[in-house]
């Protein structure tokens, strides 16, 4: 997956269990320059592991950058990848949803947990990804919550996977009043993740038993002023 940041992988320091910026991360980056978001942008990164995607925002012009994570040693890289390339940025740990709710931000860039998993609750590093049986722990209450962060006008852009059911994220989005639509898509291997619940997957007719790849999808919601 072409990283438009052209930042090496090895550059972003990266504590052990902090999520690694690979292709689910480039292709909401890529959405990101390709959006159109204009000079002088307040922007909200959350979930954001490394702070890749919180760079890509500061490099197309965002006048601030906000960024959360549950992680301490999630906001502890980012808050150290961000100074290291000179941007100001105000980091929150915690629940994604303490920092909706006190500012409205003209862009939301969202990589969240989304990968279906054998059980509720996620542990440790796996907070990352594991989102529920059905993917959507995580991209239901985000779908709900985001539209009331987006200044008149704002953008939201969300990347997940198509076992998780882009089509609900979708119809949720424009039922709180977004106009969306998927706006980047890419096909992956599996990597260690979906490789080592394959079988469950199959079971659970997730995938089919040949199957290897798994697609991506970026979406993007826009609040219209009325």
């Amino acid at each position: 997956m072409h990283n438009p940041l052209r930042i090496p992988h090895r550059a972003l320091l990266r504590p052990p269990g902090v999520y690694a910026p690979q292709a689910d991360t480039w292709l909401l980056a890529r959405a990101l320059v390709e959006a159109g978001i204009p000079r002088g942008a307040h922007a909200l990164d959350v979930f954001t592991g490394t702070g890749a995607l919180a760079i890509a925002a500061a490099r197309i012009g965002a006048a601030t950058v906000t960024a959360v994570d549950i992680s301490r040693r999630a906001t502890a890289a980012a808050w150290l990848n961000l100074r290291l390339r000179g941007v100001a940025a105000e980091i929150h740990c915690g629940d994604f949803a303490s920092v909706f709710g006190h500012h409205h931000y003209d862009l939301v860039v969202a990589n969240p947990p989304y990968v279906p998993a054998p059980n509720d609750t996620a542990v440790g590093r796996a907070r990352a990804w594991d989102a529920g049986a059905d993917g959507r722990a995580i991209l239901d209450r985000l779908c709900a919550l985001v539209p009331s962060a987006l200044a008149p006008r704002g953008t939201a852009l969300i990347v997940q996977s198509a076992l998780s059911d882009p089509g609900r994220t979708l119809d949720t989005l424009r039922e709180h009043g977004l106009k969306a639509a998927v706006v980047a898509r890419a096909t992956v291997p599996f990597g260690p993740v979906l490789r080592a619940r394959a079988a469950w997957l199959t079971e659970t007719e997730r995938i089919d038993p040949a199957d290897d790849t798994e697609d991506l999808v970026v979406i993007r919601g826009d609040r219209i002023r009325r």
